[in-house]
């Protein structure tokens, strides 16, 4: 099956001005991830999914930052993983996630990671203490992709958003945004923050060290492709069709109400 290009090029130039920025050669990732000078001179240029991991995958093990040059300091290649393993022995995810936004500040005071939790959403922001110039943008996406891949990773659960926030003008390659974030988006925010039912919040964690051994041998997957089982999906079809009674509901009508594809619904529910 041919995989279709959807990260831009964008996202490819911050990895390559993070190069710039410690002072060494992209070549060869660039060479690895099938990209050449020429193709990052067309804005309008895509890469797939396994380009994007490639060169993400060599770039923070060469320039030995998982940040990729978004703060003032290097986040060490294992960094992220650290902080996930500081968080498995949390007894919900909402325990974690308080975890790993405290964990992260020891990291870096650049940005702050701040999580809560209310009756009608629990949600993860990012408040800028030091101007991540052209950085801003790549540092966002992929941050709250890490930070939700690991969530849905350790629940076993895909995780809808409720909505996801950026402050920043809506971009040209909105596209990503969708895959990346599936529901309502927000551009030009005050603050950029995800939010999601806090039922999930409340979810036990269902892994252990064996599991997050195996899961950090191949992490990147999980920052670029939305987790497949959704643990509440049936409990919110039936809240759904209780709150709406009168409704004429169809599956593609719940499918857009629960911000999951018609083909994601069908196949849970007969799976259930």
């Amino acid at each position: 099956m041919t995989e279709v290009a959807i990260t831009p090029v964008a996202f490819v130039r911050a990895i390559v001005a993070a190069y710039q920025r410690y002072g060494k050669n992209p070549s060869h990732a660039l060479r690895c991830a099938r990209v050449t000078p020429e193709f990052l001179l067309d804005s309008t240029n895509r890469v797939t999914v396994s380009q994007m991991e490639t060169l993400f995958g060599i770039a923070i093990q060469e320039l030995d930052d998982e940040a990729l040059g978004w703060f003032s300091r290097k986040l060490p290649w294992g960094t992220y993983g650290m902080l996930c393993r500081a968080s498995l022995s949390s007894p919900t995810l909402e325990v974690a996630l308080k975890r790993w936004c405290r964990h992260h500040r020891l990291l870096t005071d650049d940005i702050t990671l701040k999580f809560g939790v209310t009756k009608a959403a629990a949600s993860i922001a990012i408040e800028v203490n030091r101007d991540l110039g052209d950085m801003e943008e790549f540092c966002f996406a992929t941050l709250f992709r890490y930070i939700l891949g690991y969530a849905c990773w350790a629940i076993n659960s895909r995780i809808p958003l409720l909505d996801a926030c950026f402050p920043f003008d809506t971009p040209k390659h909105i596209e990503v945004y969708r895959a990346l974030f599936p529901g309502p988006l927000h551009f030009c925010a005050p603050v950029a923050k995800i939010s999601f039912d806090p039922q999930y919040a409340a979810l036990s964690i269902r892994r252990d060290d064996r599991a997050l051994n195996k899961m950090l041998q191949q992490a990147l997957p999980l920052t670029m492709f939305p987790y497949r089982r959704d643990r509440l999906l049936v409990q919110r079809v039936r809240e759904l069709l209780r709150m709406q009674p009168d409704s004429p509901h169809t599956g593609e009508s719940l499918a857009m109400e629960l911000h999951v594809s018609s083909r994601t619904l069908h196949r849970q529910l007969q799976e259930e």
